[in-house]
């Protein structure tokens, strides 16, 4: 089939690569158009218009597929399907219903749990022990249209949003190809999704990513994987940023205040929480790199001596 295929971060790339892999006839990319990156915030293009260029593809970075001339442009490539992975921008119903086949989505969860923007985030932040790529026939409705085939895989106490991505990148491209591979057989598998049982997976604010010592340890760890790599968890001590990117929680009882380091040695950095405490694994001060704890002790003991408490503002 003529395939166009529409995404933009790393996560659709892989699914670019994919299909251009297994040899499907993939006549144009769609992607957001290039943003500014880095220090010195150039212009830099989203992974899947570098792979697409890489492969010598026509490349389109409409701000929207609301006006004319992106759905001319996507009109003129005559595709059968249209497979959109991550792509970041609305499609009106005039686009869904321009490929003749009309469009697939693959979407990173076990639909109709967390519908929406950031799946892979909501599910760690929540405790799922599941999560899997739901590859879908778009509908007008956010995430809401017939599940034409599905992938589960676990997630555990150590799992981050970063690992649990690649887990459903190497999921969703087999799951994909499966899936174009004979497009009628799927559809005729294909099941409605029950509303009742959906959830909403809001985009991820950076805010969010601020720790909130007085919530219980366990919510505290799993917001710590969740925003592992990106926008990563943070707190202030003696009006320094510190990133955390490595915990896990510890059932034990305490009479300090939230953000109260209770314990600093080679047993490791323990914190106190609302309930429980944060066992702190992984630190990034600022202008250097992450390193475990116990390394970043021995070079700040005073700072990070037993008593000293984090705070959840630089003042």
């Amino acid at each position: 089939m003529r395939v166009v295929f529409a995404g933009t971060p790393e996560f659709a790339a892989a699914h670019l690569s994919a299909l251009l892999e297994a040899g499907q006839q993939v006549v144009g990319v769609f992607t957001q158009p290039d943003r500014p990156a880095g220090r010195g915030k150039r212009l830099q293009a989203s992974p899947v218009k570098q792979r697409a260029l890489a492969a010598d593809l026509p490349v389109f970075q409409p701000a929207s597929l609301r006006n004319k001339a992106a759905r001319e442009s996507l009109a003129a490539l005559q595709p059968e399907v249209m497979v959109v992975v991550a792509y970041g921008l609305i499609l009106p119903a005039t686009v869904l219903e321009i490929p003749a086949q009309g469009c697939l989505n693959v979407h990173a969860s076990l639909l109709p749990r967390w519908r929406g923007a950031a799946p892979i985030q909501r599910a760690i932040e929540a405790g799922d022990t599941r999560s899997g790529i739901t590859i879908m026939q778009m509908d007008a409705g956010l995430d809401t249209g017939d599940m034409l085939a599905t992938a589960g895989c676990e997630i555990d106490a150590q799992t981050t949003a970063g690992a649990l991505h690649d887990r459903l990148a190497a999921l969703g491209a087999p799951l994909l190809l499966s899936v174009l591979n004979d497009l009628p057989a799927a559809r005729g598998r294909a099941a409605r999704q029950d509303d009742a049982d959906a959830t909403y997976a809001a985009k991820i604010d950076k805010d969010e990513a601020r720790i909130d010592w007085s919530l219980p340890a366990i919510i505290v760890a799993r917001r710590v994987r969740a925003f592992n790599p990106f926008p990563v968890a943070y707190t202030f001590i003696n009006g320094e940023r510190i990133k955390v990117w490595g915990a896990h929680s510890l059932d034990i009882r305490h009479h300090a205040a939230p953000g109260t380091l209770l314990e600093s040695s080679e047993n490791g950095l323990w914190v106190a929480c609302g309930s429980g405490a944060l066992a702190v694994d992984e630190l990034q001060f600022p202008g250097g790199r992450p390193l475990p704890a116990v390394e970043i002790m021995k070079s700040r003991s005073s700072l990070l001596a037993p008593g000293q408490c984090f705070a959840n503002t630089a003042a």
